[in-house]
């Protein structure tokens, strides 16, 4: 029973160390490309609306390629671009039609769940990046959540401190073992 509660407490160690080091890889991939985590040269992004379902629901992690060549996108891609009221906001819609305007590249997008396409032509250095067909369902509340004080107390803090103590009742029981021996190594055979 002890080997069994010493392989899993060693595989609960092992899973914490991971999770903690894959969150400390997130945080500094989105501080290096200036929010948004990248692996393997794909920006992740959470969707926050439903505009795209079914394909791509709300709470979604997609993967888009960024910056991609204006000229290579076409009717059917799905694009992620800067809104035109809020530079800030990012929204990814699918290509319906791909225009000239003013000798510029635009795009008429929609959401898939939409009635109606976009109010507006996303013009061609508003798109941020394309769609690399890659999908983790419910990631983004979970990503979400982990950006919060509450997520970072349950998945930073409460690991680092079951870390410690269970390293301290380790050494603890490893010192206590000593002494057992100690003493018994002391005592007259008889």
């Amino acid at each position: 029973m002890a080997a069994v509660l010493k392989w899993l407490s060693r595989i609960t160690t092992a899973i914490l160390v991971l999770i903690l080091l894959s969150l400390l890889a997130f945080a500094l991939s989105a501080k290096w490309t200036g929010g948004s985590p990248t692996i393997m040269g794909k920006e992740l992004l959470t969707v926050l609306s439903g505009s795209m379902e079914p394909g791509i629901q709300t709470g979604s992690v997609i993967a888009v390629t960024p910056k991609p060549d204006p000229q290579s996108l076409q009717v059917g891609d799905v694009i992620t671009f800067k809104s035109a009221d809020n530079a800030s906001v990012l929204i990814t819609h699918r290509i319906l039609e791909v225009k000239t305007i003013d000798s510029e590249l635009h795009f008429i997008t929609k959401g898939d769940n939409n009635d109606a396409p976009d109010s507006s032509p996303v013009p061609a250095s508003h798109v941020v990046g394309v769609y690399a067909d890659l999908t983790v369902p419910y990631l983004g509340f979970i990503l979400n959540f982990l950006k919060s004080k509450a997520g970072i107390a349950l998945f930073l803090i409460v690991p680092g401190v079951y870390l410690i103590l269970s390293q301290m009742i380790s050494l603890w029981r490893t010192i206590a073992q000593m002494e057992k021996e100690k003493e018994a190594s002391k005592e007259p055979i008889g």
